[in-house]
């Protein structure tokens, strides 16, 4: 069976960046299970996806434009300390989750200067190709309860 809209697709993958150095991988964990079709996985995957089969192996470059999309500078902000409430404080490197008119967003703090803290809304990938290494482990029918619902 081949990987199409309303698929369920379960994949391993490694991905870099643009200089080879591993940015995240399955490997070593459980695989991903996406619904094709639904937008659950960057647009440039997903195509490079449609039509393989249990057992393909590949290698793709996913440019920004298909990928995570381009930096927006707009969400690099330099904030207050004061306005940081956690329990714990704010480190160059750590994920925090602020709260934005839009809702949650999570957030990487890149600077700790004095009184002031520097974080970045953007995907690290953001404007920045990568190179998805990937193995299809298994394509199946995504039942009713999943299509409706998603993967659980």
């Amino acid at each position: 069976m081949e990987i199409a809209n309303r698929r369920v697709g379960t994949i391993h993958f490694t991905l870099k960046d643009e200089h080879g150095q591993q940015i995240t991988t399955t490997h070593g964990h459980d695989p991903l299970a996406y619904i094709h079709g639904t937008n659950a996985i960057v647009g440039g995957l997903e195509q490079a996806l449609e039509g393989r089969s249990a057992g393909d192996r590949f290698e793709v470059t996913i440019p920004p434009e298909h990928g995570f999309g381009p930096r927006h500078p707009e969400l690099v902000q330099t904030l207050p300390r004061s306005t940081f409430t956690g329990e714990s404080e704010p480190v160059a490197g750590r994920k925090l989750e602020a709260q934005t008119a839009r809702g949650p967003l999570q957030v990487m703090v890149t600077a700790v200067e004095g009184d002031t803290i520097t974080v970045d809304g953007n995907n690290p990938l953001a404007g920045r190709p990568f190179v998805a290494e990937v193995e299809v482990v298994d394509v199946r029918l995504a039942t009713p309860d999943e299509l409706q619902f998603g993967l659980r």
